[in-house]
């Protein structure tokens, strides 16, 4: 039985997905079998596992809308046990549309449902924003993972992510959890990272990953080249910091 894990934030280039393509790209390597649902219309970690977002027949759109089974929308990536749920900007079109259908909050779950025997894990890459959306992949997960940048504005909004994560619980997913923060565009030599590091760890007391995300020329480029980093280059920072991050979390989670 899958453990769906969403990967969550509301403020877009703080690494969200990087850190859900790098991690799932590491997870994988370590034998497990993991699924992607793309749930972004951007559909960025779809590109960055090699696949052409404008060439898809079907995409997260049809299985939330239009009741498209989601076993006919996965593909197989040529990367070690991951498979992708795609994404494009039909989805952009789908916060409206469900307004007003009965249930909208959990269209993705009764979606995935139907594949969680066939994955160790399950991720979702959330839009960068707290819509409908959001919602559906907060239903359908059991933990979040929040990555936040080492910047001066990381906790900006942060009280509104954990108020909103705080009322699904509430109203529609008693179980949901906090997996764990990821600190992104590490700098350890900036007095800053350091500062914004003790106020995170303030705010999540024992959820930060001690696994790091430095800055990475490589991380930025591998996405161009619709590889993961580890892929790309083994050997870089950027591949040894998201290995170290999936060797801690698979830590965490050994007893699946």
């Amino acid at each position: 039985m899958a453990k769906t894990v969403a990967i969550l934030s509301q403020k877009g280039g703080v690494g969200k997905t990087t850190t859900a393509v790098n991690l799932i790209a590491s997870i994988g390597a370590h034998g497990k079998r993991v699924l992607l649902c793309d749930s972004d219309a951007q559909g960025n970690s779809t590109s960055g596992f090699g696949i052409d977002k404008r060439s898809l027949k079907y995409s997260t759109y049809d299985i939330i809308m239009n009741n498209v089974p989601a076993r006919d929308v996965i593909i197989t990536t040529k990367f070690q046990g991951v498979d992708v749920l795609p994404s494009n900007m039909n989805l952009a079109a789908a916060d409206l549309e469900l307004v007003n259908i009965k249930g909208r909050e959990s269209k993705l779950k009764n979606a995935l449902l139907p594949l969680y025997n066939n994955y160790d894990y399950i991720f979702i890459d959330c839009p960068p924003s707290l819509g409908l959306i959001t919602l559906n992949a907060l239903c359908a997960a059991d933990t979040i993972i929040i990555p936040i940048q080492c910047e001066f504005y990381a906790l900006e909004g942060l009280s509104q992510l954990m108020a909103t994560v705080r009322q699904v619980k509430r109203l529609y997913n008693p179980m949901l959890d906090l997996e764990g923060v990821v600190l992104t565009m590490y700098d350890g030599r900036l007095n800053l990272t350091q500062q914004v590091v003790a106020e995170v760890k303030k705010f999540f007391p024992k959820k930060v990953y001690a696994s790091v995300i430095p800055r990475n020329v490589r991380l930025s480029e591998a996405p161009s080249f619709g590889m993961p980093v580890m892929y790309y280059d083994k050997n870089s920072r950027g591949s040894q910091a998201y290995e170290a991050l999936a060797v801690e979390f698979l830590k965490q989670n050994k007893t699946r």
